[in-house]
């Protein structure tokens, strides 16, 4: 499940940042580091804001820590590649807001082909007792 999330999240950056001003190695290393911050955080596992970032919880949007880290990882990453830092703070702000609006569409299909794009699949990565708490905030929605 990690492996696909990485890919797809990856994927989903390249095509968004790839009309940028920077050229492809660099765009494909800025993506790089934008998917690692987004996994660090899932990995990280704050609960609340994971199942809220892929359910369209109220702690998905602007506020949300993990959006946030992955906005400031890319706009560090784009500035440190050669972009301005005006232009790396927009590039930064629609690509994450768009990767996660990407991530949350797989969570909320009902395609068998999204199938393994489950919250519950996540527990793992979290540990403890976040399966139980998991499925309950998942029947919430």
């Amino acid at each position: 499940m990690l492996e696909q999330l990485k890919r797809l999240a990856m994927q989903k950056l390249m095509q968004k940042m790839a009309g940028n001003s920077l050229n492809a190695e660099a765009t494909n290393a800025a993506a790089s580091e934008g998917v690692g911050a987004l996994m660090d955080s899932i990995k990280g596992g704050n609960l609340g804001q994971l199942t809220a970032l892929f359910s369209g919880g109220a702690e998905a949007g602007e506020g949300s820590d993990i959006l946030n880290n992955v906005k400031g990882k890319l706009k560090e990453s784009l500035q440190a590649k050669g972009m301005s830092a005006e232009e790396a703070e927009t590039e930064s702000a629609s690509t994450a807001q768009d990767l996660v609006a990407g991530l949350k569409e797989k969570f909320e299909s009902k395609s068998e082909e999204d199938s393994a794009f489950d919250l519950s699949s996540l527990t793992g990565l979290l540990g403890g007792n976040a399966g139980d708490l998991l499925n309950k905030a998942k029947n919430l929605f």
